[in-house]
């Protein structure tokens, strides 16, 4: 390690940044894409750019914008003959349809496909109830996008997703990305799943209204350079936007402050080609800010792309590879040399900001983290209204800052990853049972049929 980058490594042990940064952040409220608080998000980033150096475009791209209104779910049943009628606190789910829809209440537990099939005609007309979770019994995580899909195929008039985190936490979370969906869709707590659940079993009739609009907008990317101005380049990406029922502070204001922490560490490092450094918009609704990054670069000419969406949330750092064995390797060495953990995942996945980067065949490199021994699986305090500052411990966010600057300046110097290959990742993506999902979700890209 020469003397600058360990001299920067040193400094960052003290630095303020992150948690003035996250704090400023997490003020502002709102940042749902294409809303006022996402534009002021930019502003903090493109600022904290502008203090390294790295002299930050503003990029600004059209969007579909979905305004929450307000969501009400009333169950109807009969117990020992008398009437029992409630309702329930429910939030309309991003992109859900405007509509007031009432028909009999079918769980379909974790809303696996399988789940979903053996309910049958019992779905047609009916409001589906579905668990956030998918237990490791049921194989895959099956993503919310999924479920809804599966759900709307069988005939149901509307979605329930229900929380599988105690605490009185309605989850949110897109049904579509940058489209309105096909039918109403709203989160609501575990508490509440487990009446839905019980309801369900007694034959209750359930009433789901949403108001809500989608009309066109406008987001923006932030992006800067460092480094020098090579033909070939490192891409760095992480999303500003959040869910606009919480502080976003875990999902991803942790994210983006590792990207600007490991910014001022990069901007004292010797880099042997151009890095980009993006803030990208609208992620939580459709990965739109990373779709316009990737379609205004050469996408022959990016070495690699590297997305912190999730990383700075725990204690040590969780590398998704997406199926390339040379950048499972590559990770593993950095962090091993830095004498940190890495945990692993190979599997590729398309619900985050690499997947149009990955699809057009640049090597990909997602930095999360590993949940804690115990932990619930899923999302946590992320999608919820408890997802807050208080949530994050600042020494994680500046250890990864710490090994994404590592990671992503080793990357300058690394010999050129294999390109990915279109039909080995579509297989990839079928041996782990996901294609049918990413259909259901229409996530499956056309050429690949």
């Amino acid at each position: 390690m020469d003397d600058d980058t360990a001299a920067a490594l040193g400094r960052a042990w003290r630095d303020d940044f992150p948690w003035q940064f996250l704090t400023r952040l997490t003020e502002l409220g709102d940042r749902m894409g294409g809303s006022p608080g996402e534009r002021r998000a930019a502003e903090l980033v493109s600022d904290a750019l502008c203090d390294v150096g790295a002299d930050p475009d503003v990029e600004p791209f059209e969007m579909n914008r979905w305004t929450r209104g307000d969501a009400e779910l009333a169950v109807r049943t009969e117990r020992d003959g008398d009437p029992v009628e409630r309702s329930f606190e429910t939030i309309a789910l991003p992109y859900s349809a405007a509509g007031d829809v009432t028909g009999p209440l079918v769980d379909v537990g974790y809303g696996t496909p399988d789940e979903i099939a053996d309910a049958g005609d019992e779905l047609a007309g009916g409001i589906a109830v579905a668990s956030t979770d998918t237990p490791p019994e049921k194989g895959r995580f099956v993503h919310r996008m999924e479920k809804f899909g599966h759900a709307a195929a069988a005939g149901a008039k509307a979605f329930v997703f229900a929380n599988h985190v105690p605490g009185q936490l309605p989850p949110t979370g897109s049904l579509r990305f940058d489209a309105e969906a096909a039918m109403p869709g709203v989160g609501v707590s575990t508490e509440t799943g487990d009446w839905l659940t019980e309801y369900a079993a007694m034959g209750a009739e359930a009433t789901v209204r949403v108001s809500a609009t989608t009309e066109r907008g406008e987001s923006r990317n932030i992006v800067g350079t460092l480094g020098p101005d090579t033909d070939e380049e490192v891409v760095v990406v992480a999303h500003f936007d959040a869910h606009d029922i919480a502080e976003g502070a875990q999902d991803n204001g942790c994210g983006i402050t590792t990207v600007l922490t490991a910014a001022r560490l990069l901007a004292a490092m010797d880099l042997d080609c151009r890095v980009r450094l993006a803030g990208v918009g609208c992620e939580e609704t459709g990965l739109m800010g990373a779709e316009a990054l990737a379609d205004s670069l050469d996408r022959l000419s990016v070495k690699a792309v590297v997305n912190v969406d999730g990383a700075g949330r725990a204690r040590n750092l969780r590398a998704y590879a997406h199926g390339h064995d040379e950048v499972r390797a590559f990770a593993e060495r950095v962090v091993e040399d830095a004498g940190q953990p890495l945990a692993v995942t190979e599997t590729p996945h398309p619900y985050s900001d690499h997947w149009p980067f990955l699809r057009a065949g640049v090597p990909a490199l997602q930095l999360h983290s590993q949940p804690p021994a115990g932990a619930e699986r899923g999302r946590g305090w992320g999608h919820t209204h408890a997802d807050t500052r208080d949530k994050v411990e600042v020494r994680d966010v500046r250890e990864h800052a710490m090994l994404t600057a590592l990671l992503v300046a080793e990357l300058t110097r690394e010999a050129a990853f294999e390109r990915v290959d279109a039909e080995r990742l579509a297989e990839q993506l079928r041996e782990a049972d996901a294609e049918r999902g990413m259909r259901a979700a229409e996530l499956w890209p056309d050429e690949w049929d």
